[in-house]
């Protein structure tokens, strides 16, 4: 493999110099050419010692041509097409699905926000074995990667879900990978320079419950706000780019916190301000509602704001609302 990617640098005209350093920083595999697509020039031009922006535009073409990416321009009809063909992952919840149009979106970044006990961490368990499903299923016939920041994933909770949907228990936990960072260091680490390796074995979801968790713990006090929001932006778009350059779905849970109103009422809202508002492409609010739990979409550019749907958790997971 390394030596027919160095046959197709050298073919696309990269010189012996640019691609010993290639070489040296561990990148010529596939996992290293989609990592030169994912960054941007000046971050290769930083790793990498090059001598100008052109350079760098000329290596990240030259990696998209060694894997056959394509992101060019398309009109909005072909874009249409695209979309009402690509795939799909099912919840496992009818109502659910219906909502999101069939089910969540490679290449879509989905945040789930709520309270304690609400059911974000039980639809993580059940996205990852549903993700391991084949496509006439509702699958994407792919594995898991999910970065568990608080400690709270549960294989036998995932066993009992995989049972659920006639996938043997052990099998479906041998195609989760979980990652239990114990810093904020350790997450950005492990997304921007481990991550993608996972992606390039077959991983087709990303799970990072809770996003703010380790953040709000290590960046305590206002004065560390602003380079707690600017690292939480970073991580977040590294997740976006391995989303899109690997067609993987990304999930992400938030906490959240009590807004109040001139009018007296407090308002929950998710964490992390401004910044995980714009990086999520879609978001949600998980509420406990007397005996079910509700899933109100916060914003969406393909779902209506306020449209919600009910739900019920069960030992094997999360299920329509009776």
């Amino acid at each position: 493999m390394v030596e027919d990617i160095l046959e197709k640098l050298k073919g696309l005209g990269l010189g012996p110099t640019l691609i010993g350093k290639l070489k040296a920083q561990g990148l010529l595999s596939e996992s290293g050419m989609r990592f030169i697509i994912a960054s941007t020039p000046d971050e290769l031009i930083e790793l990498l010692g090059l001598s100008g922006y052109d350079v760098a535009q000329r290596l990240r073409q030259a990696a998209k041509s060694v894997v056959g990416f394509d992101n060019r321009a398309v009109t909005a009809a072909e874009l249409l097409e695209l979309e009402e063909a690509g795939p799909r992952l099912t919840t496992g919840v009818k109502a659910l699905d219906e909502l999101l149009g069939g089910g969540l979106r490679p290449g879509d970044l989905y945040e789930f926000a709520g309270e304690f006990g609400t059911g974000k961490t039980q639809l993580c368990h059940q996205l990852s074995v549903m993700v391991q499903l084949p496509a006439e299923k509702g699958g994407l016939q792919g594995k898991a990667v999910y970065i568990d920041t608080e400690g709270t994933f549960s294989p036998p909770r995932v066993q009992k879900i995989a049972e659920r949907f006639n996938i043997d228990g052990t099998e479906a936990l041998k195609s989760i990978t979980v990652y239990r960072p114990l810093n904020t260091g350790e997450l950005e680490s492990f997304v921007k320079g481990q991550l993608n390796s996972y992606l390039e074995a077959g991983a087709r979801l990303v799970i990072v419950d809770s996003v703010i968790a380790l953040y709000r713990a290590q960046y305590r006090g206002i004065e560390w706000l602003a380079r707690r929001q600017q690292a939480i932006n970073y991580l977040l778009d590294w997740v976006k780019r391995w989303a899109r350059v690997y067609g993987a779905v990304a999930v992400i849970t938030n906490q959240v916190l009590t807004h109040p109103l001139p009018s007296g009422i407090a308002l929950k809202i998710p964490a992390g301000g401004n910044i995980i508002a714009h990086a999520s492409t879609h978001r949600f609010l998980l509420k406990k509602t007397g005996d079910a739990f509700l899933l109100e979409v916060l914003d969406s550019p393909r779902v209506a704001r306020g449209a919600s749907v009910e739900f019920r958790i069960e030992e094997d997971g999360l299920h329509d609302a009776r």
